[in-house]
């Protein structure tokens, strides 16, 4: 049982520069809850207040109902795993997984019971008298993780551990993470600037620009019904295209192009009438065939999907992600229409929505 509630935290540093503001998280025995969001967003603070690390402004944290808020890191019953693996260099990775319980005098059976089952969860158990410069980085990190299971803590806290190894570690490393989150049904908070790690992973996301939460929700959620143009264009790769068009004659109409709406399309902007707004597109909801022509710039080929870049009308860049392996030239030009179509306030960047949506 691991419940943890963050309540309206914010850190505001003696140079009255604030980091985070409100923050407010209700956090499920059990679940992977993924922080994202650019450097500079207040995600690896957030994480730090939660670990003791970082001094709490204002606001509360409670874990299984408990106030813990001004409890120091030792009293917590967390484990963090940092980007930087901070394990010792001088002892063999036995000892470095080892190291919390021996500094707690636990029996030092029960030290070896728990240190070999981590490592047998993590494959480790063959590295155990090596040292960690005998090791790849995706097996420091797995140690890291090691060293973190073995002292069976309430929350385990993830701060960028992917962040320094290579694409393909990362992948098989991010699977791993998956493994033992269901193994151990562990409750873990988890930070990346990587939206590709935050979708793959999260049983939820928050989304974090500026100090501030701008959606909590599953990754679906924030993929397709993103809250605003910061979710929208930071969860997605390539993120959303963002078109500003004038809703009018029941089409959106840009600079040298016209996008056809739907009567629920018509209906959902009628407020809009005759103003402008953003109209987004992801790459993805972008097919060949259709009225509106792209001149292609670029072309990307990916195996399975192709990326063309290029402009509609008189200079409105767009990207479309086509599901099969193209070879346009600069200068074609490609008859396209969106599949999907989702419409932002430029004032407020809100989503346009139905009620209740």
């Amino acid at each position: 049982m691991a419940e943890l509630q963050l309540q309206h935290l914010d850190k505001i540093y003696d140079n009255n520069v604030q980091a985070v503001y409100d923050f407010n998280l209700d956090v499920k025995d059990g679940e992977l809850i993924v922080l994202v969001g650019p450097s500079g967003c207040g995600k690896s603070t957030t994480l730090r207040m939660v670990a003791g690390l970082e001094d709490i402004s204002n606001g509360n944290l409670l874990l299984d109902g408990r106030d813990i808020t001004q409890a120091p890191a030792k009293d917590r019953d967390m484990a963090m795993v940092f980007q930087n693996y901070a394990l010792y260099g001088h002892m063999t990775i036995y000892e470095n997984m080892a190291f919390s319980l021996t500094l707690r005098k636990e029996n030092p059976n029960v030290i070896h019971k728990k240190v070999l089952a981590a490592a047998e969860i993590l494959d480790l158990t063959a590295q155990l008298n090596k040292k960690p410069s005998q090791l790849s980085g995706g097996q420091r990190q797995r140690v890291a993780m090691g060293r973190a299971i073995v002292r069976n803590p309430k929350v385990f806290l993830f701060d960028e551990p992917l962040s320094n190894l290579d694409a393909k570690l990362r992948s098989s490393t991010r699977r791993e993470i998956l493994l033992l989150h269901k193994r151990l049904n562990a409750t873990i908070l988890y930070v990346t600037h990587d939206q590709t790690e935050a979708l793959t992973l999260a049983n939820r996301i928050v989304c974090m620009s500026m100090g501030h939460v701008q959606q909590i929700g599953t990754p679906l959620e924030l993929y397709d019904s993103p809250n605003n143009t910061f979710v929208a264009t930071f969860i997605g790769l390539p993120p959303m295209n963002m078109l500003k068009v004038r809703f009018e004659d029941r089409k959106a109409k840009g600079a040298g192009f016209e996008v056809p709406l739907s009567e629920e399309e018509c209906a959902l902007l009628a407020p809009w009438a005759r103003k402008e707004v953003i109209l987004g597109v992801r790459p993805e909801y972008i097919a060949e065939g259709g009225d509106l022509l792209l001149r292609v710039s670029t072309n990307e080929n990916l195996g399975m999907n192709t990326l063309v870049h290029g402009k509609l009308g008189d200079d409105t860049r767009l990207t479309a992600k086509f599901r099969s392996w193209a070879n346009y030239k600069n200068g074609d030009i490609v008859p396209v229409h969106f599949t999907r179509k989702l419409f932002f306030d430029p004032e407020t960047t809100q989503a346009i929505r139905k009620e209740g949506k």
